[in-house]
């Protein structure tokens, strides 16, 4: 390829496409030839090893390997700063251009550059090489001990070629000291880097989110030689819109520089916000906001952390639009510019730290452990959804000396944040802003999170949040039995309860939105933690339908009944009781075509979610005790939901058959129909089929409805994809996910459904990862990626009970924004 066409603006280019990969290295690699026939093509984001889904060795992708690209540079570029950008590259790496050593980086979270200007041929072809070492050295954070998650390997985020004049500039940081104050001032702090001393003009302008100019302000600098960052202030700024998670107002900082022939541009997003923690809570602009959120692992089946933008963007929709939640961990590393950006944009909190895990190395590690902790700042500085830094190693030992040093560097890289630090160990030093913990008590009885004097030893209350919880306490996969399914999803229920009913909370984040990859020392022995309220194809477990399910209805109407509705799935039989996620006032259930009862939120046992889950607890008819009185209606009620709580009602005993045949004569009613009809209220046991259709009730009217039942077969397969246009020609190349379900004759979900599937693909897109799979709980997922072209893509998916195709476009020169 050509790059470089000249021009005085600094010239910036994505240069994914076209590298050569092999699986080793060799001394005589970085020698700058041509000769690549023991390479293969590939395009960046790329993993060093495309892994099974499960039962790997994990050492399969730890090992070093090669990559190289051929590329010829315009000798309009001579006389400029040459500069190559990597966004990620797992976990070392050293880099020659034309045989000449020009730099590389240690840590596989953080961005890097390295300056090709001495060793670029202008005019002619060039050789880039770049030795990836992913093996888990010990001298590089998080590695060092055993790791609860897998960090694969090689450059798997984005590169950047980069020609800039003698001055550019680099960087612009943003700070605004009175958010909350009618007239707002903003601070551009501009990072320029210059070859030699020399005079030049600033004019920084912001943007309102529609495009309108609300003000500007233009400075002559002195400048010297090297890199220096000079501030430039815009005042009385008015009728500025604020940031919060519902309405993530974007403005946009544009820097123009000139000096002499030399001109460059340099714009950043930024939010107005106040983000402060305190004893009492967390408050957003002066308001208090309760933080309910999950921890994220950037993971994804086959390609590791290998994900471009559009399907980075997902994970941040999930959290925020599905799910409801306003705050995000990135455990427990910096993760993707694509999220981030995605959390900036859909009014997404997050708390970013530094990698790690349980281990702090020696003091090599430690440098690199600050080092990484600085590009993570610098990175992420002006973004508004970050509202703490992670300056702990997750779950370490407490480190006075190590950790004193991380907090005074956050906070003279960043006075405005505040910093936080997680820990799992009770009564641990205070060194950070707010004391951000692992509160794992919550086993499924009353107790859920410790006390605040409990947890922190400290006689005074100080921020406080909960970092995680639930997770390995109980591990549930999409296909476990109804009941653990279930019972994952109330646990929860009682953390969100919980965190919001606690008035010393900020808030919890529990662990975790997405299944994910790890040691053999971690997860259930094929490789996988089961941790996720969605698998790793971001499918959802009954748990994600938790979350859900507390989101404003005027917003989503949301009814999922988390059960197989069958009598032979729950340990001793019965289809009740069974919840319904939902956000409904009330749902009424009707069994084979006749009205059972109205059942409303369980408000007794979640008095502080917006929106507890209604516990369906019997299927009797109400023509049965239509004629009872009130007094003896409610009590018939009262004790059909004690026997069911119990997990008596398909067994009665003695008192239960004396107080039926009470009631039975007191209403002239046969007994031993009376005692059947209450054995069938918990479904029955030999008798026909149990159909029901639950109604949904807001705001006085019906808003949904579903059919749910044992009359049900398999029906056929589906094939949905996230998205029907797809892009080429942008940064990369672009990805979307399919997501392929079993559904029965009602259009239900079939989770225990044995079926394996085959996709075919027609058109410019190919497969990431296996093209045969089965489906794992009757759904399962894979991603398809552009292949440089452009075209109509037709999609076929078939398996024993069916066949189904899907069509998506992929389209050119359409800006990914």
């Amino acid at each position: 390829m050509s790059a470089g066409k000249g021009g005085k603006l600094k010239e910036r280019i994505p240069f994914n496409d076209s590298w050569l990969y092999k699986p080793s290295f060799t001394s005589a690699d970085p020698c700058g030839t041509t000769d690549t026939a023991e390479y293969s093509r590939v395009d960046l984001p790329h993993t060093n090893k495309i892994l099974p889904y499960n039962c790997f060795d994990e050492a399969e992708c730890q090992f070093i390997s090669s990559y190289k690209k051929l590329f010829r540079v315009s000798k309009n570029w001579e006389g400029k700063t040459v500069l190559l950008e990597f966004e990620g590259v797992m976990a070392a790496c050293d880099v020659w251009c034309n045989g000449i050593h020009v730099g590389g980086h240690e840590g596989g979270f953080t961005p890097f550059q390295v300056d090709l200007t001495a060793a670029v041929r202008f005019g002619e072809e060039n050789v880039l090489t770049v030795k990836v070492d992913s093996t888990e050295r010990k001298d590089i954070p998080p590695f060092g001990n055993v790791v609860d998650y897998l960090t694969y390997g090689g450059i798997y985020r984005e590169v950047w070629l980069t020609a800039a004049d003698p001055v550019f500039l680099s960087r612009i940081f943003l700070d605004c000291p009175d958010p909350l104050e009618e007239e707002k001032t903003l601070h551009c702090s501009c990072e320029i880097t210059a070859r030699q001393t020399c005079e030049s003009t600033v004019t920084v302008t912001l943007f309102s989110p529609q495009g309108e100019k609300i003000g500007e302000q233009t400075e002559t600098l002195s400048l010297g030689q090297g890199c220096g960052k000079y501030r430039i202030t815009l005042s009385h700024l008015q009728k500025i819109a604020l940031w919060d998670p519902d309405h993530p107002n974007l403005y946009t900082a544009e820097a123009e520089m000139r000096a002499g022939d030399n001109r460059d541009i340099c714009t950043e997003r930024f939010g107005f916000r106040s983000a402060r923690f305190t004893p009492e809570g967390f408050f957003l602009n002066g308001k208090r906001v309760k933080l309910i959120g999950l921890n994220r692992h950037q993971s994804w089946p086959y390609a590791g952390y290998a994900m471009p933008r559009r399907v980075q963007r997902k994970d941040a929709q999930l959290l925020k639009e599905e799910l409801g939640c306003n705050m995000v961990r990135t455990s427990h590393y910096p993760q993707s510019r694509h999220f981030l950006d995605a959390c900036d944009e859909m009014g997404l909190l997050v708390m970013e730290e530094i990698p790690g895990w349980q281990h702090i190395g020696e003091e090599a590690w430690k440098e690199r452990s600050l080092k990484e902790l600085e590009e993570m700042i610098v990175r992420d500085y002006n973004r508004p959804s970050i509202v703490l830094w992670g300056v702990r190693i997750n779950e370490s030992q407490d480190d006075h000396g190590f950790y004193t040093r991380t907090n005074a560097l956050a906070h003279s890289l960043d006075p405005g944040r505040q910093t936080g630090g997680t820990r799992y160990i009770q009564r641990s030093e205070l060194l950070e802003d707010v004391y951000t913990y692992n509160d794992f008590t919550h086993e499924g009885g009353e107790e859920v999170f410790r006390p605040q004097q409990e947890t922190t030893g400290l006689e005074s209350p100080v921020p406080l949040l909960v970092t995680e919880s639930n997770g390995h306490m109980y591990p549930t996969k999409r296909f476990d039995q109804e009941q653990r399914l279930t019972e994952h999803a109330l646990r929860h229920l009682r953390v969100i309860n919980e965190s919001l009913g606690r008035e010393d909370l900020a808030g919890g984040i529990s662990w975790c939105a997405f299944d994910y990859h790890t040691h053999s020392s971690f997860g259930s022995g094929d490789k996988i933690c089961y941790h996720g309220v969605f698998d790793m194809f971001r499918n959802p477990k009954y748990a994600a339908y938790a979350y859900a399910s507390q989101k404003n209805p005027a917003m989503q109407i949301v009814m999922e009944p988390v059960t197989a509705a069958c009598r032979g799935e729950k340990d001793g039989g019965g289809m009740v009781p069974f919840y319904i996620m939902t956000n409904c006032d009330f749902v009424r259930v009707y069994k084979n075509g006749k009205q059972v009862a109205d059942f409303y939120p369980q408000k007794e046992d979640f008095p502080y979610l917006p929106h507890p889950p209604v516990m369906v607890v019997h299927l009797m008819e109400a023509d049965v005790i239509s004629g009872f009185s009130g007094e003896d209606r409610q009590q018939f009620q009262e004790y059909l939901e004690k026997r069911m709580r119990e997990g008596t009602l398909t067994g009665l005993r003695q008192e239960d058959l004396e107080y039926l045949a009470k009631l039975a004569h007191k209403y002239g009613l046969d007994v031993k129909g009376l005692v059947t009809t209450v054995i069938k209220s918990a479904g029955g046991w030999g008798d026909i089929a149990n159909n029901l259709v639950l109604e949904g009730f807001w705001d006085g009217r019906a808003v949904c409805c579903r059919e749910i039942g044992e009359g049900k077969y398999a029906a056929g397969i589906t094939a949905k994809p996230d998205d029907t246009v797809l892009y080429t020609g942008g940064e990369t190349y672009d990805a979307t996910r399919i997501t392929v379900e079993a559904i029965d004759n009602r259009g239900n979900l079939m989770p225990f459904i044995q079926e394996c599937v085959e996709v075919k693909l027609e058109g410019p897109v190919s497969l990431i990862g296996p093209a045969r799979f089965p489906l794992t709980g009757g759904i399962s997922s894979f991603w398809i990626r552009t292949a440089g072209e452009t075209g109509s893509v037709r999609i076929s998916v078939e398996g024993m009970t069916g066949r189904t195709e899907c069509a998506l476009e992929v389209e050119l020169a359409v800006p990914l924004t």
